[in-house]
């Protein structure tokens, strides 16, 4: 059988953790940050995780996570 290929744009944004989820950095923080207040940059700071129902569809494009 072949081997899958990881869709690198993925693995580049999403890791998988040791536990098995799927961590990700917070949008709107590219650019445009002058007007947001500081506390809303201060909490985007913070990565977050994948819901169980987009992990699913992730784990396919990562397939040796």
């Amino acid at each position: 059988m072949q081997k899958l290929k990881t869709c690198k744009s993925a693995a580049k944004r999403l890791k998988i953790t040791k536990s098995g989820k799927i961590k990700k950095r917070s949008a709107r923080r590219g650019h445009i940050l002058g007007k947001m207040s500081r506390k809303a940059k201060r909490k985007l700071r913070q990565s977050s995780y994948l819901s169980d129902s987009d992990a699913k569809k992730i784990r396919r494009l990562l397939p040796y996570g």
